[in-house]
Parts: C-alpha cells; structure tokens; sequence
C-alpha cells in the first residue's frame, strides 16, 4: 500500500493579493505590479507544497474569483451575471448565462503551466476543471439549445481545455463535480454527468481524478459514479466519515484508486490523526495493494490563509505518519 497526498483546489488570498486584485477591478495601480504580486503569490504557494512532498502541486489560484469565471472568460456565448451563494458556504459566485454554444477564445490552464512548471519540479502540475454537470446546473440558459445539447457543448469546451492542458505539460486534470453530492440530483442527471465526464477522459492520456465534496453522493448515484473512467474518485470523508465509508465497504471503488478528503478544509481545528488512521486503513481493505491519495475536503476557499498553510502542513505529516502504519 502507497500513500500519497495533494491538496485539493485553490488557495484563500493574501492580504497583499486581495489590495492588488481590488486594484486591479477599480482600474487602479500599475498593471504590472499587480500581476507581480498574483504570480509571486502563486509562486510560493507551489513552493509550499513541493517542499510537503506533495505528489501533484496546484498553483494556488488565487486570482480565481469562482470555479467558473476564468472559463466564463475565456468563451465566447457565455457571461457572468447575478450573484448566488456557492452551495452551503459563505461565499458567493457569479452565475454563468449562456446565449449560445460556448466557444474558447483562449484556453485557461496552458499559460499557467508553462510559468509554473519549472517552480514545481520535481511535482507535477495538476490542473483543474469544474465539471461539466456542474457547470450545467449551476448556470442559466438563455440559448435555445435544449439542456442535454448544451450540457455536451459545455462538455466538449472544458475536453478542449483539458486536451491544452495536458499538451502544456499538466500531469494530472481533475474534475470537480460537487453537484454530484446534490440530495436532491436526479438520476437521469447523475447518469449525464458520468457520460459527460467521460467524454472529456476519453480525450486524454494523463491520470484523471473527478472530485466530490460538500457531502457524500448517495448511493445510486454513487453507483453511477462507478462508471466514470477516471484513474481516481476523491471522496469528501472528514465530513461525513460513516456514510462515506459504509459507501465504500458496500459498493466497493468500482476498480478506481482512491483519493480520501480527510483533511478538513472549511474549519481551522487540527485534524486528528487517530481518525484519520481509522478512515485509511478501512479503505485499505478495499484498495488493496492499490494506492490511496489523501487531500483536503475542498479547496482552501473560507479560511484564512495561515491556516490553509497549516493544514497543509497537517495533511503532509500525516500522511507520512500513516505510510510508516499501513507499513506494518
């Protein structure tokens, strides 16, 4: 059994990224300036995961207002409109209004992994999408296309940005799909996610991972995930570690490597470290001899950033802890 972690999404800002990206919007300060403290920023937070022993390292995103807008900018049919709540958190995002098929402009994550590339050997970069279903539901449609035909083209823009991704030097595209833990999803939804999903991995040749948080999906549709053809399935455990894992034990990982989110993202507490051995080693049993990844339940998006420093630290020492247990 091989452990290994990453954490799972963004960063939260500096104050110094926050003052320079406010700048930014109100056309104020030197453009150059400001761009030096984003990228300086994100330079040291890959540098802060490299020195963890991170196996794939993200670049902190921290110019990323919400997981949609840097898509919504790089397409044309698409704009950012009114404000919503991001599902339970205390945070908002702007909900993408499509007018017609989404078509890029420019790609997102290339010009990303050039810069960054060099600052993160020897780990790879990973680079981020948010899935397909999620972007579908979580935006309006004012195109005639019907929602299936829109949910495609939505798909086939985020395939084209994956495939310029991996050709950039990405080492691993995630998929994130929180509406995937919706109670509330149909299944005939669920059903079009897998098959979205799908469309975009069968493009690729680099490891993929789709990623679930905010809760654990139920059980049909957790069946239904099963079918994805990704390499792994992240699963949010910390937050509710006896559905997730009774999930597992019942419906078994469907031939997928895990990626366990035992590291809780939203809170500032430490994580302990007995339960998180407890969690690991039931999903041993499992993988098997298979690896098994260990992250953050989310991304860093409601805490302040010391604190997203520090557990990343946790998740770094734990997982080293726990590779001398699973060891014995």
């Amino acid at each position: 059994m091989r452990l290994w972690s990453m954490v799972l999404g963004g960063f939260p800002r500096t104050r110094e990224a926050r003052h320079a990206l406010r700048d930014m919007e109100r056309g104020a300060g030197s453009q150059v300036s400001i761009e030096w403290n984003v990228t300086a920023e994100e330079a040291a937070i890959i540098g802060v995961q490299e020195a963890l022993g991170f196996r794939y390292v993200v670049d902190g995103m921290v110019d990323w207002h919400d997981i949609f807008r840097p898509f919504v900018n790089a397409w044309r049919n698409v704009a950012a409109s009114g404000l919503l709540r991001y599902f339970d958190n205390n945070f908002f995002y702007r909900v993408p209004l499509f007018t017609d098929r989404p078509d890029p402009d420019h790609f997102v994550w290339p010009p990303r992994i050039r810069a960054f590339s060099n600052i993160a050997e020897p780990s790879p970069l990973k680079a981020v999408i948010p899935g397909p279903l999620t972007f579908l539901l979580m935006s309006k449609n004012a195109s005639e296309l019907g929602k299936e035909d829109l949910a495609e083209s939505i798909a086939s823009a985020l395939a084209m940005e994956a495939q310029a991704a991996e050709e950039a030097g990405a080492s691993l595209i995630q998929i994130d799909e929180p509406y995937m833990t919706d109670q509330e999803l149909s299944r005939d939804d669920a059903a079009l996610g897998v098959e979205l999903i799908n469309s975009i991995v069968s493009r690729l040749k680099v490891p993929t991972v789709v990623s679930l948080y905010f809760d654990v999906a139920r059980e049909d549709v957790y069946e239904a995930l099963l079918n994805v053809k990704t390499t792994y399935i992240s699963m949010d455990v910390a937050d509710a570690p006896t559905r997730a894992l009774s999930l597992i034990a019942k419906k078994g990982l469907g031939g997928h490597k895990p990626v366990l989110g035992v590291i809780d993202a939203r809170r500032i507490e430490d994580d302990d470290f007995d339960k998180i051995r407890d969690w690991v080693l039931q999903v041993s049993k499992e993988a098997g001899d298979e690896e098994i990844g260990l992250t953050t339940t989310t991304w860093f998006d409601v805490i302040p950033y010391t604190y997203s420093l520090r557990k990343a630290y946790l998740l770094s020492t734990i997982t080293e802890r726990l590779g001398e247990v699973v060891q014995q």
